[in-house]
């Protein structure tokens, strides 16, 4: 009987072995999380959950129900420490265990600040996993100073989190402005509005020298020789795939563990999917840290394992929650030359074009804009930036 080993018991792990028992797979499986938890939603974490508006048992993706009804081995709260592709063998908990298919769906980690610049204080915090977010939840109470490292989405979720639990909050950018390189400059300009307005304060074109304290960060020492004093900080300043257990086995990376349209990678019965994957789109190579890339990617996985040969075609977008605010992104903007603003009953939209041809829309508020510029884009088609602009414009007829 075929045994399918996946690693990692997030999104992307979860969805695998989900849709293997949903389409009929009768072997055994067998998914392995780091995590001593079930497999969870990642991205209410810097929002619901650290403002403590969604309990843990909600952001459970599956009851433990459903892996003992469906005959699901967890191993969780286990690192695998060796794989070897020839003997096809996972080594994990002490055990070493015989697999037929293996998914890495290992996801990312983040990028931390080196000790050099005093990352390994207390007091100086990640926003990744159930783990990170625990850690700070009592540092988001009373009037307190928190420094936001980074002006991402991360970074600004986290400070809108604190912003709106009453703490002063400082965002650090070191480029010349947030969101500069997932961005346009409008967008851009729109969340440093909404952040001041709630009284963030933003600091652009200025990095982090250091970080000051004895055991505890107490001061901040920034690029441009000003020194903040600082009760705690968040980090957001990127993440990584998390390749280097793949590597151990021999598995090629390029911006991540490398597979091709249809998840497979370059060792045989290897596979890989979600955050770590890096695949074919439009002639290159990327890699989509999003929700619906990890669960349409791994159900795809999950498809060819069981003899299927279907493509990945990915329909990138993306999301975040900000105060009232609700940002929703169709598409990838790469390359984009021109933005066309649309604004409306309290929504406005920002849509990317190369030329004639509509890239991407960032829609804030504005679910209607984005459905139809989703249909759009996904459709291959385009739309007259006139029409974009104009409000009273029916942007259905382009759908």
């Amino acid at each position: 009987m075929a045994h399918v080993v996946v690693i990692g018991a997030g999104q992307a792990g979860s969805s695998v072995v989900a849709k293997l028992r949903n389409d009929g797979f009768d072997g055994d499986i067998t998914l392995i999380g780091e995590e001593p938890v079930l497999p969870y939603q990642r991205p209410p974490l810097s929002k619901k959950y650290l403002l403590g508006e969604m309990e843990l048992e909600r952001l459970y993706l599956r009851p433990q129900t459903f892996y003992d009804d469906n005959n699901i081995t967890l191993r969780l709260g286990q690192v695998v420490v060796a794989v070897d592709s020839d003997a096809k063998t996972v080594v994990v908990g002490g055990d070493k265990l015989s697999y037929d298919h293996l998914v890495f769906a290992t996801g990312s980690s983040p990028r931390r600040l080196p000790e050099s610049v005093g990352g390994e204080l207390n007091g100086v915090y990640v926003v990744r996993d159930l783990a990170d977010v625990d850690a700070m939840a009592s540092e988001f109470e009373g009037e307190r100073h928190v420094l936001v490292i980074g002006g991402g989405y991360i970074g600004l979720e986290a400070a809108a989190v604190a912003a709106s639990k009453g703490l002063r909050v400082s965002v650090v950018e070191m480029a010349d402005r947030i969101l500069q390189r997932v961005a346009c400059k409008e967008t851009s300009d729109f969340f440093r509005d909404l952040h001041q307005k709630n009284g963030v304060e933003i600091i652009e074109g200025v990095g982090l020298e250091t970080l000051i304290g004895d055991e505890r960060v107490t001061q901040a020492k920034l690029s441009d020789g000003r020194v903040l004093d600082v009760d705690f900080v968040v980090a957001g300043i990127g993440i990584m795939p998390s390749t280097l257990i793949a590597e151990m086995a021999g598995v090629a990376t390029d911006n991540g563990i490398a597979t091709d349209a249809f998840g497979s990678t370059n060792v045989d019965g290897i596979w890989a999917a979600g955050d770590c994957a890096s695949f074919p789109y439009k002639g290159e190579r990327i890699r989509l840290e999003s929700v619906p890339n990890a669960i349409d990617q791994a159900e795809i996985v999950a498809q060819n394992i069981m003899g299927g040969e279907k493509e990945y075609i990915a329909m990138p977008w993306f999301w975040s929650d900000q105060y009232d605010v609700k940002l929703q992104i169709a598409g990838l903007n790469t390359g984009f030359d021109d933005v066309i603003t649309r604004r409306g009953d309290g929504a406005v939209s920002f849509w990317y074009f190369k030329g004639d041809r509509l890239l991407a829309v960032d829609a804030m508020n504005d679910p209607r804009g984005y459905m139809i510029g989703k249909r759009i884009i996904e459709a291959g088609k385009t739309i007259d930036k006139t029409a974009v602009a104009d409000p009273a414009a029916n942007l259905r007829a382009f759908m």
